[in-house]
């Protein structure tokens, strides 16, 4: 009887021990996200985490003008959605023969890809701006989403490819039998059937590209046409001076995109695959 009851204080400490940990974790999530909005709200915010002065919205009224947000903005739109839009597309296109055909060269290129998805951008925009420069493709967007789309294809074309590997090559055959083309097989029955993994491939390229501050700084030169990853950076000073009440009522602002396009493939990430009796009968 003592034998098991120190066994149940064990348990019970390592419980405890357990909760303590996940709550301290919890608590360094929480924190910097209470405190972006309390600041928002707070019209003499600091650094501290602490309950508003006084509510007020001038925070935002200040921050919500065309050269502070809307343009930056409008620019993050433009450069982050016209880049998950080529990449998932170039993502799909290159995952398909890699999971529906066998080739000695899929391990070694998938083994690349891997690789690719180690390499930081910083080892390697010296080349990459040059080559920019003398292609004239610095300071443009075009040359922009280009880059963004190729440093997060190789992950992309990974992650897209086990997706694809989950829908049954059974479905596909019955296509062709019927005469459809493997580019038809593709578009209309795998891509539909693998909604999640096409979901969860865009928000990943997205949100990676939204908060990259590094790209967009080395490749773009107008004010006019940087994004809000790089003007979040005209909110600290010269001497270190920084109105924090301001900082936080952009992050959300800055936020939001985000979080929606998150809400909006909500469905399709948690509706599954539902292939179980896609192919009886």
């Amino acid at each position: 009887m003592a034998t098991r009851t120190t066994l149940n204080t064990r348990r019970a400490n390592r419980r405890h021990a357990a909760d303590a940990g996940l709550l301290f974790v919890a608590a360094t999530f929480v924190l910097p996200l209470a405190w972006v909005v309390l600041s928002s709200l707070d019209p003499h915010a600091n650094l501290k985490v602490k309950l508003p002065d006084g509510v007020t919205l001038d925070n935002f009224d200040a921050v919500l003008k065309p050269d502070i947000t809307f343009t930056p903005l409008l620019n993050s739109l433009i450069l982050c959605g016209g880049a998950t839009l080529l990449t998932v597309v170039c993502a799909a296109l290159a995952a398909y023969p890699l999971s529906r055909f066998r080739s000695r060269l899929n391990r070694p290129f998938l083994l690349t890809i891997i690789f690719a998805t180690s390499l930081p951008i910083t080892a390697i925009m010296v080349p990459v701006y040059a080559l920019f420069v003398q292609v004239d493709l610095i300071d443009t967007m075009q040359g922009t989403i280009f880059f963004f789309a190729a440093s997060q294809l190789p992950f992309a074309i990974w992650l897209m490819k086990n997706f694809m590997d989950g829908v049954p090559k059974e479905l596909e055959e019955a296509a062709w039998t019927d005469g459809a083309s493997s580019f038809q097989s593709l578009l209309r029955i795998v891509l539909p059937l693998m909604g999640p993994g096409v979901a969860v491939v865009t928000v990943f390229s997205f949100a990676m590209m939204w908060g990259n501050f590094f790209v967009p700084f080395m490749l773009l030169l107008s004010p006019d046409q940087m994004p809000a990853s790089v003007s979040i950076n005209d909110f600290f000073g010269n001497r270190g001076t920084v109105v924090y009440g301001q900082l936080a009522a952009f992050s959300i602002i800055y936020s939001t995109p985000v979080i929606l396009l998150y809400v909006l493939v909500a469905r399709r990430l948690g509706g599954g695959f539902a292939l179980g009796g896609a192919v009886k009968g």
